[in-house]
């Protein structure tokens, strides 16, 4: 049994508007496969099949204002309320008190601890190795757990040996933004074949993707709608690799954006919880992020 997490970043539920809404106007036949032909919208609700289920999941945490990236992703994966502990929704990343908080205990801590394996899928271009390193750049509250766990950050050589990911999936951003230009490229299909393979060498893996943030900031929808179609092409990658009974794989995010690229700031939207695997009714009755560890947690340690 092993879990394997696949994080939007700034993802929710949104209206049915496509010309606002990417996730109302693209083609996602492998998404709208595990809501049974359902876009995932604010008008869907929670959706079930033989074998996917979809949670719609509060991401505000009963806190006001609009839901931030560190607190957020501190939330998944401590499974702690971390903007009601420091009073604030806080981001893009971990102030000293998320920070504190991480340090005390987060998932991949719980993992390790237990004698499990963990690791952060995707590869790290060495600039941002030497940002980390020298303290000129902050880790994001789930790089920061996973530090915080004494797990390694994958590289270069990982990406080159195909033991790791970069964060577009497909490795085309290594060549056309950071100049690898001998960077294996694999197609998105490939991509989430790939990540499946490289998922059952772990009890817990994640892997982020931090575009769907970016675009949901900066528009245009119809760069978004290719983004997410790309995204649906790895999601079918994923499914034909995938055994139901061999774990459970979740898809979530830290707070909504992209579905509303109108205004391109956060929103207050419900986030979409997707879990795929023979366990998955373990989280039919989520309702916020700080639920999913503790039901990680169950089927992982039990």
């Amino acid at each position: 049994m092993h879990i394997l997490m696949i994080f939007l970043d700034g993802i929710g539920l949104g209206p049915d508007d496509p010309n606002l809404n990417p996730f109302a106007a693209a083609d996602l036949p492998a998404l709208h496969r595990l809501t049974n032909g359902n876009r995932w919208l604010r008008s869907t609700g929670k959706l079930t099949n033989e074998r996917a289920i979809l949670v719609p999941t509060d991401a505000c945490l009963g806190v006001h204002g609009r839901p931030q990236s560190g607190t957020g992703q501190a939330t998944i994966v401590t499974g702690r309320n971390i903007p009601q502990l420091i009073g604030e929704h806080y981001g893009p990343k971990p102030n000293v008190e998320t920070r504190a908080l991480l340090d005390e205990d987060n998932f991949f801590m719980q993992v390790v601890q237990k004698d499990k394996t963990a690791a952060l899928l995707e590869a790290y271009p060495p600039a941002w190795h030497q940002r980390i390193s020298s303290g000129k750049r902050l880790p994001s509250s789930y790089q920061y757990a996973v530090r915080a766990a004494g797990l390694p950050f994958w590289g270069e050589q990982e990406l080159r040996a195909g033991t790791a990911l970069s964060g577009d999936w497909t490795g085309e951003g290594w060549r056309s933004h950071l100049g690898y230009e001998d960077t294996p490229i694999l197609t998105p299909f490939e991509a989430g074949v790939r990540m499946v393979e490289l998922s059952r060498h772990y009890d817990f893996s994640f892997f982020p993707h931090w575009a769907t943030d970016i675009v949901g900031h900066r528009g245009p929808i119809e760069e978004a709608v290719r983004l997410l179609e790309r995204f649906d092409a790895v999601i079918a990658g994923v499914l034909s690799a995938w055994r139901d009974d061999e774990g459970l794989i979740i898809i979530t995010s830290d707070h909504g954006n992209m579905e509303e690229i109108n205004h391109r700031r956060h929103t207050e939207n419900d986030v979409p919880t997707v879990i795929i695997g023979s366990e998955k009714q373990v989280f039919h009755d989520l309702t916020d992020l700080a639920g999913l560890v503790p039901r990680m947690a169950a089927v992982l340690f039990r």
